[in-house]
């Protein structure tokens, strides 16, 4: 079930699976497994159902069973914003993770219905052919990749798997909760749509990658400790794709208004937290420092006679390294 591009891509790589204990995620275990493929696991209880615990014991029984590290985290309680707030705990650990343990790979159990889930959001929000296409099978990151193995299998067909070898996994009771919109377009829209034409949908999102692979050139992204960067592409839709993807990686998640922001504004806060600063023929990607600091006179002059933007200048103050690569890029 997995295709061979992807076997080939993992073996001899270190890889961190992303692990939950639900169908998708324990399907991919298992199918690594019948691939013989190296891995370990991580999973986070996020402490909000009981259910949760018997997942973590289930994810290190495995483990255990198939001679796997068993990476866990216990996230603190989430009062606002679960979806966008428990995404960030979890992607922050396993980047965390990754970095110690030098993996190579981050394994997500993303399906065929997830990617036409949200096709179908993005187009009913308005959204342009490559926001359209979505998540790819292999995308890289800083120091890393991030692969998702099952983007052309259907839920269905990873459930068929698991009853097929008598495999246990959990359900989520909260999947089936319409009150979160991403259920809702999946059990009204995506569902039926894809049990009545799993098949064209699966070729228009082959013909729709070969199209993607001509519209946009990958952006290699780079990072001295948190300030991140590349060289403009001269397309604004590709600075601005690679933009909103390396922050989704757990940084922050720009809103419809952001992006039309950074489409016309050379330099744009994101929720008072990120700043992208757009000029010099680079993309600069930094936290955003709100505090007013004192700063030398000639640091100032010199942020000055470089034309840095000033609402980079305090983050630059109080990060030697990353003013010393800006000064390099620029000169």
């Amino acid at each position: 079930m997995l295709e061979t591009k992807i076997t080939k891509e993992l073996k001899k790589r270190k890889n961190l699976l992303a692990f939950s204990a639900g169908g998708d995620s324990t399907a991919l275990f298992f199918l690594l497994i019948h691939r013989q493929i190296d891995f370990d696991i991580a999973i986070v209880d996020y402490n909000i159902r009981e259910q949760s615990k018997e997942e973590v014991a289930y994810a290190k029984e495995l483990a255990k069973k198939y001679h796997l590290k068993c990476h866990t985290l216990k996230a603190d309680t989430i009062h606002q914003n679960f979806e966008s707030n428990a995404r960030e705990i979890r992607y922050n650990f396993f980047e965390k993770l990754i970095s110690e343990y030098q993996y190579d790979n981050l394994l997500t159990a993303h399906h065929l219905g997830d990617r036409f889930e949200w096709m179908l959001m993005q187009f009913c929000k308005g959204a342009g052919c490559v926001e359209l296409i979505g998540m790819q099978s292999i995308e890289k990151r800083d120091g890393f990749k991030i692969i998702r193995p099952l983007l052309h299998l259907d839920k269905s067909e990873l459930l068929n798997f698991l009853h097929l070898h008598s495999i246990k996994y959990f359900e989520d009771e909260s999947n089936n909760d319409e009150k979160y919109k991403r259920n809702s377009f999946r059990h009204n829209h995506t569902k039926p749509l894809l049990d009545k034409y799993l098949q064209g949908i699966k070729k228009s999102f082959s013909y729709m990658d070969e199209d993607r692979a001509n519209l946009i050139q990958e952006i290699d992204i780079k990072k001295v400790e948190d300030f991140a960067y590349f060289k403009s592409s001269n397309n604004k839709r590709a600075d601005i794709f690679a933009i909103d993807r390396y922050l989704k990686t757990g940084l922050y998640m720009p809103t419809a208004h952001e992006r039309e922001m950074l489409k016309s504004e050379k330099t744009v806060v994101l929720g008072r937290k990120i700043i992208v600063n757009q000029e010099h023929g680079f993309v600069f990607i930094a936290p955003f420092e709100s505090k007013t600091l004192t700063m030398p006179k000639e640091f100032k002059e010199e942020m000055r006679r470089l034309k840095i933007e000033p609402k980079l200048r305090a983050f630059f103050y109080t990060n030697p390294q990353a003013f010393q690569k800006i000064k390099e890029l620029i000169l």
